[in-house]
């Protein structure tokens, strides 16, 4: 079955700085493109770093502050602090960089992102060289494919090979994404495994069942083991 991945979805050929890049380039740059974040890169354009507008933004909330050491203070706010004094690309970014390559799948990097609490992410190949920017609303575009073009992956692919499924005993309906299915079935252990599959189906929203089987599956036995 065939599944989008990062590079059917990013933007190619990303605007990116370099170590040395000063301060108000990148808020040059951030301003032009009207992006939030951009990543850092090395002279083999080998992603470092990320320098995004909240690291900017430390030399205004902690502007004329003395540099003493707070007690208790959390982790992040010194990090910020210390940014505060910044000039340059190389002491704002945050590094490592969280990056996907393009082979990624679309749902492994909606988890990344969610998971580091990220927007978007640096697109890298296997030398880790930057070829593109994904960012949550590219996520989304999956669920622009046509009903028609996701009917067509169900009846084509995603049913393919299942036990129990009859593809003419079947009918499939799709209205904005969401999947109707009507028909027949060997057992009814079979539905929850059709729902499963066509969920994985690129831009589906949701998936609703009114299978019938022709047979119901007998219940296991539970016979208690023989004492001797």
């Amino acid at each position: 079955m065939s599944r989008w991945n990062v590079a059917d979805v990013m933007t190619i050929g990303a605007v990116s700085v370099q170590q040395d890049t000063p301060f108000k380039e990148i808020v040059d740059l951030l301003e032009a493109h009207e992006v939030n974040a951009v990543p850092v890169v090395d002279a083999f354009d080998r992603v470092v770093g990320v320098v995004s507008s909240a690291d900017l933004l430390a030399k205004i909330e902690f502007a004329g502050d003395d540099d003493r050491v707070r007690l208790f203070e959390a982790r992040h706010t010194r990090q910020a602090r210390g940014k505060a004094h910044a000039t340059a690309a190389g002491e704002l970014m945050n590094a490592p960089a969280v990056t996907v390559m393009g082979t990624t799948s679309l749902p492994a990097a909606a988890r990344i992102m969610e998971s580091a609490g990220l927007k978007r992410l640096p697109v890298v190949d296997e030398l880790g060289r930057l070829i593109g920017m994904v960012t949550r609303r590219d996520l989304l575009k999956v669920f622009l494919r046509s009903d028609a073009e996701i009917r067509r992956e169900i009846l084509a692919e995603a049913l393919d090979g299942l036990i129990g499924v009859e593809r003419s005993q079947m009918r499939v309906e799709v209205d904005d994404g969401v999947v109707t299915l009507l028909g027949e079935v060997g057992r009814s252990s079979v539905v929850p495994s059709v729902v499963r599959q066509i969920e994985r189906v690129d831009g589906v929203v949701d998936v609703v069942s009114h299978l019938s089987a022709k047979s119901e599956d007998e219940p296991r036995s539970h016979r208690a083991p023989a004492i001797f």
